[in-house]
This record gives structure tokens, C-alpha cells and sequence, in this order.
């Protein structure tokens, strides 16, 4: 039997659902954090597939069920991303009505399967006033309703939204599964492990978008950060600066960057910290994307020179 929605890793968050769902005691609302690229929507579709009626979250496409959710068509099943705009471009954000309708979809009775699923992919890009609105359907869920939010933690998650869900945190792959995932997403061109690390879906994108060069660019002034050159720094900026995707990349990079050096120097948790706010903030202050690698990468630089004149 072939899975029709095949999932490589997160067992273990995959099982702590099903049990609390075995358990009768289901909670209404539960939050799938994760980096971005590993498979978090994949996984939520499948936990969406089971609470509708799916045999299992394996069930092949001889399963109804499976059939539905996969073709969109699935009353029951409402999922909730940015949409279009009046020019046919992609919004920036998840707006407030969305979640309205959203709300307005919970207060039905459910069609087919005896449960009305609800999914917000992902909660980083609803604005305020849609997380507001959301907070309705959390404070006073209807019956037979489950709601899962999905967050890439690029912005923080209110309090009073976090308190009111359980949460499912989801890894990167290893590098085995990473390259098990790239062999079924078949990405037209070779993927660098290390660039992506553990997170396949990134590695595909990057294949896509032609942003490889901005996240080669990134690693490449990462190697020399502490003295770079000044051809290195301009060559990452103009990556960087390219397009919205570049940024993202140059940002995502950098941030795994100083991650991975947090484990050895401490300090520089509050660098990513420092980071993190930057990418926050930057579609708010309506920053360019040369602006935001500007300033990201002079907060990285302050930090590294000051710890390295820290006795």
C-alpha cells in the first residue's frame, strides 16, 4: 500500500496526537511549530485526513476520505491561507475576514465525518486583526471542532493564543531523511544538504525560486564573518536584496548560522534573538530587502566584534 500523503520523520509528534485523540480527551486547539521546509503542512493534512474518517494517516487513495481531502473538496475541512488579491497577486498577509469565514465555518455542523477541522497555514502571516479574531473560536470552541495552527516562528506566537493549544513541535530531518524526502519531491536540480539542513522542503524551493546563489552567497560571507571582505559583504547584500525569496534565504541562513554558534558562545542567543526582530519587523517598518540584510547583518557583526573584545 502506497500512502497518499507519504510522510518521512516526526513520528514521534505524529503518535503524541493520536494518542490524545485514543484518549477521548482531544483538545480543541493544537499549535504545529516547526522551521519552515520540513513538512509541517504535510503533516498536519494527515492528522486533518484522520480526524475526518481516514482509515489511518497512511491510507492510500482507495481511501474516500483521502480522496476528498486531497482534491480540496472535503466539506468539513477548511484550510486557511493567503489568497489573492484584487490584481491577482499573492497578499501578504492572512487578513481578518478570513478568519471570520474561518469562524463562520465552526459554527456549522459538520457535513460528512462528524468533525469540523480547521487549519491556519501558516500563523506567522495572519495580521492582527485576524489574530484577534481568532481568538474567539479558541476562548469558546464549538463542539466537535479541532483547529491547528501552523507556525514557522517567524514571529512570536501571542501568549493568549499559545496558552489555549497544545503544542506539536516538530525537528528538522537528518540528512537520511532529508535526501529520502528530496527523492520523492524530485527537485530539477542537486540540493546541498548542508545549505538546507534537515529542511527538504527549503531545498526544493530554492531549486524553484533560483535563489540558491543568495543562500551560496549567505554561507560564503559566514565563513569569513568575524574579518570579511568587502567584496563578500556586497555580494551577499545584492543577493539578498534580489527579491522577498532572497531575503528569506539570506535571513534563514544567517539565523542557523548564529544558532549553531549559540551552543559554543552563549551571548549570541540574544544575537538571534536580535535577528529574529529584525525579520519580524521588517514588513511593519516597510523595510527593503536591502535594508533588512543591511541591518541584520550589522547586528551580527556589533555582536561578534563586541563578544570579541569581551575579556
Amino acid at each position: 500500500m502506497t500512502a497518499a500523503l507519504p510522510m518521512i520523520g516526526h513520528k514521534g509528534p505524529e503518535a503524541q496526537f493520536i494518542k490524545a485523540r485514543e484518549s477521548a480527551r482531544l483538545h480543541h486547539g493544537w499549535l504545529v511549530q516547526g522551521p519552515s521546509g520540513i513538512g509541517k503542512s504535510l503533516f498536519v493534512k494527515r492528522l486533518a485526513a484522520l480526524m475526518l474518517g481516514a482509515a489511518s494517516p497512511d491510507a492510500d487513495m482507495s481511501d474516500p476520505t483521502m480522496q476528498k481531502v486531497l482534491s480540496g473538496s472535503h466539506p468539513d475541512l477548511k484550510w486557511v491561507e493567503r489568497g489573492l488579491n484584487e490584481k491577482g497577486q499573492l497578499r501578504q498577509d492572512i487578513t481578518v475576514d478570513q478568519i471570520r469565514d474561518l469562524n463562520g465555518f465552526f459554527a456549522l455542523r459538520p457535513a460528512l465525518s462528524g468533525w469540523r477541522v480547521g487549519v491556519i497555514d501558516a500563523l506567522d502571516e495572519a495580521n492582527v486583526a485576524g489574530l484577534n479574531a481568532l481568538l474567539k473560536t479558541l476562548e469558546e470552541p464549538p463542539s466537535n471542532a479541532i483547529l491547528f495552527l501552523i507556525s514557522h516562528g517567524t514571529k512570536t506566537v501571542l501568549p493568549t493564543i499559545r496558552s489555549r493549544c497544545q503544542t506539536l513541535r516538530l525537528s528538522r530531518l537528518s540528512d537520511e531523511e532529508t535526501t529520502s524526502v528530496l527523492a520523492l519531491m524530485q527537485p530539477d536540480e542537486a540540493i546541498d544538504l548542508d545549505l538546507v539542513k534537515g529542511r527538504p522542503g527549503l531545498g526544493v524551493e530554492l531549486a524553484k525560486s533560483g535563489t540558491s546563489a543568495a543562500a551560496q552567497a549567505t554561507k560564503t560571507l559566514l565563513r569569513s564573518i568575524r574579518k570579511p571582505t568587502g567584496s563578500l559583504v556586497s555580494a551577499a547584500l545584492q543577493a539578498a536584496s534580489k527579491d522577498k525569496a532572497s531575503l528569506d534565504v539570506f535571513m534563514s541562513t544567517m539565523m542557523t548560522w548564529t544558532a549553531e554558534q549559540a551552543l559554543e558562545q552563549t551571548d549570541l542567543g540574544e544575537t538571534w534573538l536580535e535577528l529574529h526582530q529584525v525579520r519580524s519587523m521588517s514588513d511593519e517598518l516597510n523595510l527593503t530587502p536591502l535594508q533588512t540584510a543591511t541591518k541584520a547583518l550589522t547586528v551580527l557583526q556589533n555582536d561578534l566584534k563586541a563578544l570579541a573584545s569581551t575579556p
